[in-house]
């Protein structure tokens, strides 16, 4: 994998908790040279409204520093809420790593 990948894997509930070590996370990627982030949500088993913020907010951050960000690996009720949201056409959504890592 290109070293200008870095991947995120949040775990458990993606909700205002975990707002801040994400938002932390992205800036050192970006610091460090990132240029394409992959969230990896494979152990993801919930996301709320405010985690789906804070999503949307690191995919404005990211843009803004000319990266690119990817999401793969979501489960059956993430992506209904992707869906319901309309996010799924916000994001740009693999169905696992392995399938990120073939497209680039």
């Amino acid at each position: 994998m290109d070293t200008t990948v870095q991947v995120l894997a949040p775990a458990g509930i993606l909700d205002s908790t975990k707002t801040e070590e994400i938002r932390a996370q992205v800036e050192i990627a970006i610091a460090n040279g990132t240029k394409t982030l992959l969230m990896d949500l494979k152990d993801t088993t919930f996301v709320d409204s405010s985690g789906l913020g804070t999503l949307v907010s690191v995919l404005k951050k990211v843009r803004s520093n000319s990266c690119e960000m990817y999401v793969c690996s979501i489960n059956p009720q993430v992506k209904m809420l992707f869906e319901l949201t309309s996010m799924d056409r916000v994001f740009t959504i693999f169905e696992n790593r392995e399938a990120f890592e073939a497209a680039q």
